[in-house]
Parts: structure tokens; sequence; C-alpha cells
């Protein structure tokens, strides 16, 4: 069984995460939700995805730069996770990024780009581009993937 901790943070299975079911099924290779691991804090544990095949790239945010720092720690001790880096927000009310894999398209790229660069199902993204046109903001918002990983 997989737990690894620092001081606040551990890594746990993937399907102890909260969102395991929902990445599951939209990811184009299902058993990439198994092979990313869950990071827990004080909340509910969140599933960070591994770079593989089609998907390219991944992110998980995180309220406090510790919480980022620690993050990045514990995925750098798990494989699938290249390249992590934090982003860090220049605004107290936003949260911290850790990055993997290769850089992010540019946020110009439409949404089937980044839900590809994802790894998304052809499904997921089309779900999310439906009922992204039917939200009244979505006309003068920034694209973004289909869900954050």
């Amino acid at each position: 069984m997989l737990t690894t901790t620092t001081a606040h943070a551990r890594l746990l299975p993937a399907h102890d995460a909260h969102d395991y079911t929902y990445f599951r099924a939209r990811l184009a290779d299902p058993d990439l939700a198994d092979a990313g691991v869950a990071v827990a804090f004080l909340g509910a544990p969140l599933l960070a995805v591994p770079v593989r095949g089609e998907r390219r790239g991944g992110y998980a945010r995180f309220g406090h730069v510790v919480d980022a720092l620690q993050a990045r720690a514990l995925l750098g001790t798990v494989p699938g996770f290249p390249d992590l880096r934090v982003c860090w927000s220049p605004y107290r009310d936003t949260c911290h990024t850790v990055v993997w894999g290769a850089p992010a398209p540019q946020w110009w790229e439409g949404d089937e780009v980044f839900g590809r660069f994802f790894g998304y199902s052809d499904y997921a993204i089309a779900d999310f581009l439906r009922q992204r046109s039917q939200t009244p903001s979505s006309a003068s918002s920034d694209p973004r993937s289909p869900a954050a990983t």
C-alpha cells in the first residue's frame, strides 16, 4: 500500500482520491487514474494523474506555498511526474500550482487542444465543449482544460 508523508502532506493510493471516479470516467486511458496518486493534506485527497501515452502534462493547485512545495517533493518520488515545477501565484487569494510534464498549450489555444494535452477522451472533450457553449459567460472567458489534474 502506497503511503508517503511529509510534515503535512501524504500520498495515498489513487482510488482514495475524492475525484478519482470523476477523472477515471473522463480520461482517454482510464488506467492513468489508477497509475496516479492521491495527494492528501487536511482536506479530501485529490488525484494527481501522471504523464503517459497521449497525456503530456498535468497540474494540481494548492492554497498555500508550503503545500505546493510539499506536493512537488512528494510527487518527485513517483514515476510519471517529470519536470515538476511550482508556478507561484502573485495573488494571496489565488492558488499556487504544481505542474509536471511538457509545458501546457498557450492560453489562446482551443479547449480541444487543452483536452488532448491533458489526455481526456473525445467524449469528455465534446461534453465539456457542449456545456461551455451553454454558459452565457463562456464567450468572454479564457480557454480551460475540461478538468484540472
